[in-house]
Formats: C-alpha cells, sequence, structure tokens
C-alpha cells in the first residue's frame, strides 16, 4: 500500500480535493491519520491508472474545441457573406435612388422652365395691355399728334390718325351730343377695330374707316 497525502491524490486521479474528500466519505478511498494529517492508501493493483484517463479527457475537450472552432468560423464565414450581400443591396438601392432623385429633379426643372415660359408671355401680354390702358402711360394729344405729322411726313399718302376729342371739336356738335358720342366710342372701343385707344384717349382714322354707326 502506498501512502500519499490528499493533493497529491486529486492530482493523481485528476480530480479536485473536494472530490477526493467525497470519496473518503464514501468509503471507496481508504485512509490513515498521521500526526494529525490524512494519507490516502493507494493500491495500485486495485485502481486503474487515472492519469490515462486524465489524458484521454483532454484530447477529447481538444477534438471538441477544434470542432467548436471551426463550427464558429464556419458561422463568421456565412455571416460576413451576408453582411457583404447586405451592403451591396444597400449600396445598389442607394445608387437607384440617387438615379431617381436625378430624374425628378430634371423632371421638376423642365417644368418649372415650361411654368416660366408660360409666365413670361403671360406676364409680357399683361405688361403690354398695362402700357396700352395704364393712365400713368397716357399720351397727350400734342405729343401724339407729332408722332403722327413725323409719320406723314415719312408716308404722306399714309392713314390720317386724329384723337376723337380733337375732331369733335372741329365739328359742329353740341358739346352734350359730343360727350354721348365719346361714350359710344369708348363703349365699343374694345370690340371695333376702327376705335384706337391709348390709355383713356381714343383716336380715329376719318380716312381709312367709316364712323356713322357710332356719331
Amino acid at each position: 500500500m502506498k501512502k500519499i497525502s490528499v493533493g497529491e491524490a486529486a492530482e493523481y486521479f485528476g480530480i479536485s480535493k473536494e472530490a477526493i474528500h467525497n470519496r473518503i466519505r464514501r468509503g471507496s478511498l481508504e485512509v490513515v491519520v498521521e500526526n494529525g494529517v490524512k494519507m490516502v492508501l493507494l493500491n495500485p493493483n486495485k485502481t486503474a491508472t487515472p492519469a490515462k484517463k486524465r489524458v484521454t479527457r483532454t484530447v477529447n475537450s481538444a477534438k471538441n474545441d477544434e470542432r467548436y472552432y471551426k463550427l464558429l468560423a464556419e458561422q463568421n464565414a456565412k455571416l460576413q457573406a451576408r453582411v457583404d450581400t447586405l451592403e451591396n443591396e444597400t449600396r445598389s438601392l442607394r445608387d437607384q435612388k440617387e438615379l431617381m432623385l436625378i430624374e425628378e429633379r430634371k423632371k421638376i426643372e423642365e417644368i418649372y422652365k415650361e411654368k416660366d415660359a408660360q409666365l413670361k408671355n403671360v406676364l409680357n401680354t399683361l405688361s403690354k395691355q398695362f402700357m396700352l390702358t395704364s393712365p400713368a402711360l397716357e399720351v397727350e394729344d400734342d405729343v401724339l399728334e407729332v408722332e403722327i405729322n413725323e409719320e406723314k411726313e415719312r408716308d404722306p399718302e399714309g392713314d390720317s390718325v386724329i384723337s376723337l376729342k380733337k375732331y369733335l371739336k372741329s365739328s359742329d356738335y353740341s358739346a352734350k351730343k359730343r360727350e354721348k358720342i365719346r361714350a359710344r366710342f369708348k363703349k365699343h372701343s374694345k370690340t371695333d377695330d376702327r376705335i384706337i385707344m391709348v390709355g383713356k384717349k381714343c383716336y380715329i382714322n376719318p380716312s381709312k374707316y367709316d364712323y356713322k354707326d357710332l356719331f
């Protein structure tokens, strides 16, 4: 019989000291007390060498660890492949979104260009009408007469345009009659091409048109 300490027995069997004490309490290991110290009695003929079992456990543990690390590596590879796929899909979606935004911006710019062109046309039309109808831009009779006279000097055979007011002054109509005629001319000025309106001034061309229906 061989006597070894509890610590040596734990190392021998490849277990903890607590496990040795448990075996002692169960009676599976014999002990003697020498000088107050428990000594485990070891019979090599009856006890299998546990060191080999410990080596076997270590080898199996190493194999399990290898399989575990291999599994982790495979899972990491799959996860990385999934991450790469998601990144590619995200990049593709981002590129598509940018293209859509560019196309939408181009469409909006074209719409605004068309609207701007339409707005310019409207403003030009309103501006022309404003210039013809705004009281602030009324042309005085004498200024227009000068322009008409200059035009007649350049074209002696051209039309003779004269203000309605001046034309009526040279006629024999009474003041009341002239007022009615002017009102009648202004009433028909928007639909009658024979009447020229500049601001609030009314002009006629007696040499070209007949106005008997309005007098």
